[in-house]
């Protein structure tokens, strides 16, 4: 099932405060597993995850020309749900502003950064039990 056709309890669950976690590949083939924020737009399907320039992720996944394959999950008792799809860093201040504002509305207002960057996933494939 397409994300697009998704119901209004996925969507809801997107919403609701809950950490997830970002997966993306090492070079060796081996997982790297972080807690994150995620915020999704079900509409354009994409997910967005805020970090700064520096972090392995935003390393990892800047260096992959056609964009990193990634994974995000979050999980609540029996209710669960994992975004796969292709990253890319984003870091113009018009994106980062955007994804500061998604954040803020799904977590609270991220502490000041000016190393930000946006991690942007293009979503592929929807998983989950919501």
């Amino acid at each position: 099932m397409e994300i697009r056709e998704r119901g209004e309890g996925f969507r809801a669950f997107w919403r609701e405060r809950h950490l997830c976690t970002l997966s993306t590949v090492r070079p060796d083939g081996t997982l790297h597993v972080v807690p994150v924020g995620v915020t999704l737009d079900a509409d354009s399907a994409t997910a967005r995850v805020i970090t700064s320039r520096g972090s392995y992720k935003a390393r990892r996944i800047g260096a992959a020309e056609q964009g990193a394959a990634v994974a995000v999950c979050q999980v609540d008792g029996r209710r669960w749900s994992t975004l796969e799809g292709r990253a890319r860093v984003l870091d113009s201040a018009e994106e980062v502003a955007d994804a500061e504002r998604r954040y803020a509305e799904r977590y609270r207002t991220p502490r000041p950064n000016p190393e930000r960057v946006v991690i942007h996933i293009e979503i592929t494939r929807v998983l989950g039990n919501v």
